[in-house]
């Protein structure tokens, strides 16, 4: 990579799924703003968004490419891009990081990486994970202190952490309006998990919607039977809802749509654990943290522990709406019906000093074939990369080796392959452990 970078710096976005797509393109255009879109490469997996999902994130790009690891890392060693944004699960950030290690010197990109949302699990895993990037992104204060103690108890490097914030975080801040109330229920793919545990909370949005006939209550999905985001989801509400006895009330809807402007219609966001909680608070909407399934570190409601968020689906249907903490908000990164001019000020000024001060150092993941013998191989095997990080034999086809028809059939059975996936994970795999409990 030429330094120091003459012009606007080219940045490429690589993503796993839907919302960290979202993530990486609205992240891209945070630390290089400007009127050029990133590149946009899709990895390929279970969870490749579709078209529709990527319409309704709202995230542009200049183009988009769905690829695999080695052959991104192929684009990057043939000088593509003088940024990289890892939009990924901690494992693929740790194989692109040995990837791109094992690039010659020269080609080398500037490495950022961080999370979609709200850190709640595998704290240490995840971030161990990605370091050895350039820049770790904290979206809030708490995070950024967290996330460096982790490292500092390691004995890892814990420079690259950066606070900043989510980069969705906006829209116009809350104002009543006469004749409007909308309750909206923020959906999550697995969080609850259990076909019992979705039913609940269904029965309950249901039994809300008829003790309050005047209120339009809308159950927001995050994707179609079919389609995957970053979990999977089992028991989708569509399908649930299909089931019922009896017709749904008829003020209460299932919609899909961006989030941003279904919240610019919301008077009250209910969720169990969803970021959109924060996207919520940030434009200071009433918001509601659900205790009905417990408050458990398996459904991320343990966040919001302090926060005054916490309330039952019992004290809602009473008219309860819960106050935010103001002390809570500010270490989440939240500021309360503000802007974000300078969130990402430092992140900025970090990405400017490594792109114009020479030559790149070289990625030093904190795990190596000597520290994590026994982890590191598989999370490289799976994205075919051997523990130096080259690409396996085979992993990378010879030139015109999937052109014209070839192509369009390894295409198509890709495709398949993956509607097969979903559809044995949404329909078979249930139908099996129903089979088992008779």
């Amino acid at each position: 990579m030429p330094s120091p970078i003459s012009g606007a710096p080219r940045v490429a976005v690589l993503a796993d799924s839907d919302t960290r797509w979202k993530w990486g393109a609205l992240t891209a255009r945070r630390l290089v703003p400007g009127p050029a879109r990133p590149t946009g490469y899709l990895l390929r997996g279970r969870a490749t968004p579709t078209p529709r999902q990527l319409a309704e994130v709202g995230a542009e790009a200049s183009a988009l490419h769905e690829v695999t690891g080695t052959e991104f890392l192929r684009t990057v060693a043939d000088g593509g891009c003088d940024v990289v944004v890892l939009a990924l699960v901690g494992g693929g950030v740790q194989a692109m990081l040995h990837g791109l290690a094992a690039l010659p010197p020269a080609r080398r990109p500037v490495v950022v990486t961080g999370y979609v949302g709200v850190v709640y699990e595998k704290l240490a895993d995840g971030l161990l994970l990605r370091h050895g990037a350039d820049l770790v992104l904290a979206n809030s204060r708490q995070d950024a202190r967290r996330f460096r103690e982790v490292y500092e108890g390691v004995g890892a490097d814990p420079s690259a952490v950066v606070e900043a914030a989510l980069p969705f975080l906006g829209g116009a801040p809350y104002r009543p309006e006469e004749g409007r109330d909308t309750l909206v229920f923020a959906a999550q793919p697995s969080v609850p998990a259990s076909r019992a545990e979705r039913a609940y909370v269904l029965r309950r949005l249901i039994g809300h919607a008829r003790l309050h006939p005047g209120r339009e209550v809308l159950l927001k999905l995050r994707s179609r039977p079919g389609e995957h985001t970053t979990h999977l989801e089992e028991f989708p509400y569509q399908r649930l809802a299909g089931q019922a006895t009896g017709p749904l009330p008829p003020n209460l809807r299932l919609v899909h749509g961006h989030m941003g402007e279904v919240l610019d219609r919301t008077d009250l966001l209910v969720t169990v654990s969803s970021t959109a909680a924060l996207e919520s608070l940030h434009r200071s909407i009433p918001t509601a943290v659900l205790t009905d399934l417990g408050v458990r570190e398996p459904h991320g409601n343990h966040h919001f522990i302090g926060s005054g968020l916490l309330t039952s689906f019992d004290a809602l249907d009473s008219g309860h709406r819960p106050v935010p903490d103001p002390h809570w908000l500010g270490e989440q990164g939240v500021a309360t019906g503000g802007g974000y001019e300078t969130a990402f000020d430092a992140a900025r000024g970090r990405l400017a000093a490594l792109l114009d001060g020479g030559p790149l150092p070289p990625i030093r993941p904190y795990y190596t074939p000597a520290t994590a013998p026994g982890y590191l191989p598989g999370i490289l095997a799976r994205h075919r990369l051997a523990p130096d990080g080259t690409p396996l034999a085979g992993a990378e086809p010879g030139p015109g080796a999937a052109g014209g028809v070839r192509r369009l059939v390894r295409d198509a059975v890709r495709g398949a392959a993956r509607g097969a996936y979903r559809q044995g994970v949404q329909r078979v795999a249930p139908a099996i452990r129903r089979m088992g409990e008779l």
